[in-house]
């Protein structure tokens, strides 16, 4: 393998701001320590909490003084070009992908970055670097959110909102791939999209009664946040379970006996190897609805801050 370069093209966010603060820099190179990887990255996804951390939220309340200078991103997939002290399960020329170092810095738009081995997985081999990229923390967070702390169930009533959205259409999937009976809330641009993802009702959310007459469901995946998660609350059963994904603004209470965790996405290798067993069975399929090369993080950020987004955003590093 050639001799690795001492330094590497990355974003940088100087401090927070908005994104015309972004700009391509050549910086050192990041070498792996003990249990670690260094990966080439091919690509880096983009995600709604990476735009709200370059804007001083998000996970920004995670970094400290000296992670600015930042290089945003946290989802990645890349070739390992260097193994760390006592790394045996990944070794050169492996193909891996993951959520890495969330939510402290770890720097995914760049053309090297460092992972612990705990929290990748090898890419699904019907799936490109683009793709693998795209499902890491969207499919992470919907496995999380919906299993981890739903407890989801066969032939159990799943209502999920934004389920076009990065998250989404990814808990659609899972969720319908798990026996449950997948209701979506989706705009009307985006029903063919949501039904062909397994969802068995599509709900249009530009209504603002969208809720009404909807029979009460076992979960609910909210992809809203904030105040416009009130419509969801009235459809969950007594017992039932809500969980909600960390957007900022205040929310609703869920009333008595409606169970109301808030799931803040972990990374975990072994949670991306079940996903990864859902995509080589045809189960699970990331959608990437644009490719744009580094150099244009901060259009992936103006994108993915408008909303609206179908599936998933993604930046390639040639």
């Amino acid at each position: 393998m050639p001799e690795l370069p001492d330094t590497m093209r990355a974003i940088v966010a100087p401090a927070p701001g908005g994104p015309e603060t972004l700009e391509e820099s050549e910086v050192p190179r990041p070498s792996p320590g003990p249990g670690q990887v260094l990966i080439r990255v091919a690509a880096a996804g983009v995600n709604p909490v990476d735009a709200k951390t370059r804007s001083g939220a998000g996970a920004a309340r995670f970094l400290g003084d000296a992670d600015w200078p930042w290089i945003p991103g946290w989802d990645l997939a890349g070739t390992v070009v260097e193994a760390g002290f006592g790394v045996a399960r990944f070794g050169v020329g492996d193909r891996v992908f993951g959520t890495v170092g969330f939510p402290h810095a770890a720097g995914a738009y760049a053309e090297y970055a460092v992972a612990h081995v705990s929290q990748l997985s090898r890419s699904p081999r019907s799936l490109d670097d683009a793709h693998a990229a795209a499902l890491a923390m969207g499919g992470l967070t919907a496995w999380q959110a919906l299993v981890d702390a739903g407890g989801l169930e066969t032939n159990q009533r799943v209502l999920v909102t934004a389920a076009a959205g990065g998250v989404g259409h990814l808990a659609v999937q899972i969720a319908a791939d798990l026996g449950a009976h997948v209701i979506a809330v989706a705009s009307p641009d985006n029903v063919d999209f949501v039904r062909g993802l397994g969802a068995y009702e599509i709900l249009d959310r530009t209504r603002e009664d969208w809720a009404d007459g909807v029979e009460p469901v076992d979960l609910v995946l909210d992809c809203f946040g904030g105040p416009a998660r009130a419509p969801a609350l009235s459809t969950v059963r007594p017992g039932g379970t809500i969980v909600t994904l960390p957007t900022g603004g205040d929310r609703e209470a869920a009333p008595d006996g409606v169970h109301d965790p808030t799931v803040f996405v972990a990374p975990d290798g072994l949670e991306l190897q079940l996903l990864t067993g859902s995509v080589e069975r045809g189960a699970l399929k990331p959608h990437v609805s644009q490719v744009l090369p580094l150099a244009d993080a901060a259009r992936a950020h103006e994108l993915i801050a408008s909303g609206g987004t179908q599936g998933k955003i993604v930046l390639t590093i040639d």
